[in-house]
């Protein structure tokens, strides 16, 4: 076990600490515990590169652990060659807690090691970055953010030379090379003003949102749509704003309205106790002004504006839609519309990860379109993009998680350009008569109830880690064979990359492009599944349900006998 309490002397012994950062440890020191949870991990790069709590300690995110990481992440570069460090490196940041510092550090950094930087003069969504990377053709991206975590969370996330977030075999030399920096004193930095004034950071503005605009507004499908229809957005605080406003005015839609508390970019979110659109608390503003309005739909995006969710009304009502039903409405939508317009490929293909439900996939094969399945997170799902990319033509890629992404300029989720399809996917079938609701009803219909139930376990600190642990281990040795009058047919543990048969017997491999990674899915006799899995970028262990049934009430009452059969094991954890 590494010695925490070493880690922890060194910090405040280190002449490369600033004081501050001492004080704060300082302030806990014969805090056994509070030493431990800083010191005794480090950050790693999870299903979305760096993510952890704001503060001083290896296992926080502080500008020496951005440091290290970004001076990591360059001595890959420069080992790649001196033409990767002169393409250079785009970096965007989010409205979060030292989000602007931690990109200027980063930008320092890189600097310091000879490697060309374009860093955005102002907030940016995630996307954007994405783009950017594939625009000015740049080695690498990274954007400082934590997505929808809590305000005392950042993150730092990298991208590669195709706009998508990296891979394993970018990370693990990059963790490599990480791991080797064990004195601060092996990080190189540079004054950013003399940066600057040489043109090793070059200030990246207006240009290239442009060039994004014009790309997001080609995706536009269809005008016979209601351009009236009420639309009220949120951006929770985040990077959305202006982007989605733009999108909305520019497509023609004349009756949006943003609302005016959360418009203001802040990392605090004041007015939501978490930003997260897939939590429905977070519609609340956004929902009293719906009803003022009369709106036939709600959009908000997350901080960084890379996922998107939404509320429909409907008889009176407005229904969130959750990640699976608004990807099978907008498969359904841009396949239908694609094909309409004679642009639908015979190669088509979409991209969805593995906990993600099954409608959508049903709804492709109508429309010739195969669908590929591979891990949790937009860098397993663009990377497979890149990988099929000249074989295949890629027409989607969702995840549950609220995430889609269409077209091949962005190589990660956008909550941006998503707002612009869902608005005129709902402007078109209201000028035919019906919500989306409406029409998931009749996609429910012609292809059966595909309905789930997922939620998060939140353990955390070090006990957690090891609660989550025991889950994950007891569902390996025991798990049910049977649940309620469903009979379990196969699974899979994508750590061993293997299929079992419901007696543990070995019985094929899992696609050779799906990497490792601790999962566990179980597939049940009528077409009912469930996985589990420890999330990568927050203390929770995540579990999907999905049941199935030609008839409503039988798919809900499936549901809750297999949430019933795995409480039971993990209360027993």
């Amino acid at each position: 076990m590494r010695d925490y309490m070493a880690e922890y002397r060194k910090w405040l012994e280190s002449p490369y600490v600033d004081e501050a950062t001492k004080s704060e440890l300082r302030a806990i020191e014969g805090n056994d515990e509070e030493i431990k949870e800083r010191f005794l991990l480090e950050l790693e790069f999870g299903t979305a590169g760096l993510r952890g709590k704001i503060g001083a300690g290896t296992s926080r995110m502080n500008i020496y652990t951005v440091a290290r990481a970004t001076q990591g992440l360059a001595n890959f570069v420069l080992e790649k060659g001196s033409e990767y460090a002169k393409k250079g490196v785009v970096i965007a940041y989010d409205v979060r807690r030292m989000s602007k510092e931690f990109a200027r550090v980063t930008a320092e950094v890189l600097a310091a090691n000879g490697i060309q930087v374009y860093l955005f003069d102002d907030i940016r969504p995630t996307p954007v970055l994405s783009f950017a990377v594939r625009y000015l053709g740049t080695t690498s991206g990274i954007v400082i953010t934590a997505s929808h975590n809590p305000p005392d969370y950042n993150g730092y996330k990298v991208y590669w030379d195709k706009g998508s977030q990296i891979t394993d075999e970018v990370a693990k030399p990059i963790e490599a090379h990480i791991r080797s920096i064990d004195d601060f004193s092996k990080i190189k930095r540079m004054d950013f003003d003399v940066a600057l004034s040489q043109g090793l950071i070059k200030i990246v503005g207006a240009d290239v949102d442009e060039a994004y605009f014009e790309k997001v507004l080609s995706l536009s499908l269809c005008e016979e749509i209601d351009k009236e229809i009420s639309i009220v957005y949120t951006p929770l605080h985040g990077t959305g704003t202006k982007f989605v406003e733009r999108v909305l005015r520019e497509r023609g839609f004349k009756n949006y309205f943003i609302v005016p508390e959360q418009a203001q970019p802040s990392g605090e979110f004041p007015t939501v106790s978490y930003p997260n659109p897939e939590d429905v608390n977070a519609f609340e503003l956004a929902l009293k002004y719906a009803k003022e309005r009369d709106a036939d739909i709600v959009l908000a995006t997350d901080p960084d504006a890379d996922r998107v969710a939404l509320m429909v009304k409907h008889k009176g009502e407005y229904v969130p839609l959750n990640g699976n039903q608004t990807g099978a409405l907008l498969i359904d939508y841009l396949l239908s519309q694609r094909k309409t317009k004679g642009i639908l490929p015979k190669n088509g293909i979409i991209i969805k990860s593995i906990v993600t439900g099954d409608l959508g996939k049903m709804i492709a094969k109508c429309y010739g379109v195969e669908t590929f399945e591979t891990l949790t997170g937009f860098k397993n799902i663009c990377g497979l993009e890149n990988e099929l990319e000249g074989k295949y033509s890629f027409q989607f890629g969702y995840e549950e998680s609220i995430g889609y992404v269409t077209g091949d300029f962005v190589r990660d989720k956008d909550g941006v350009m998503m707002t612009m399809l869902i608005s005129e996917m709902a402007a078109f079938h209201k000028k035919h008569g019906k919500t989306l609701v409406d029409v998931l009803e009749g996609l429910y219909k012609k292809h059966g109830y595909y309905l789930e139930d997922n939620f998060s376990l939140i353990y955390e600190g070090l006990k957690g880690m090891e609660k989550i642990r025991r889950i994950m281990e007891k569902f390996r040795k025991h798990y049910p064979r049977q649940i309620g009058f469903l009979d379990l047919v196969e699974f899979i543990d994508y750590k061993v990359r293997k299929v079992f048969d419901k007696n543990g017997n070995e019985i094929g491999d899992v696609e050779q492009h799906i990497p490792a990674s601790d999962v566990l899915r179980f597939f049940l006799s009528d077409g009912s599944w469930y996985a589990i899995r420890p999330s990568g970028t927050e203390p929770k262990l995540k579990v999907y349900i999905y049941s199935f049934d030609k008839v409503k009430q039988e798919a809900l009452r499936k549901l809750e006998v297999i949430k019933d059969a795995i409480m039971k094991i993990v209360a027993e954890a």
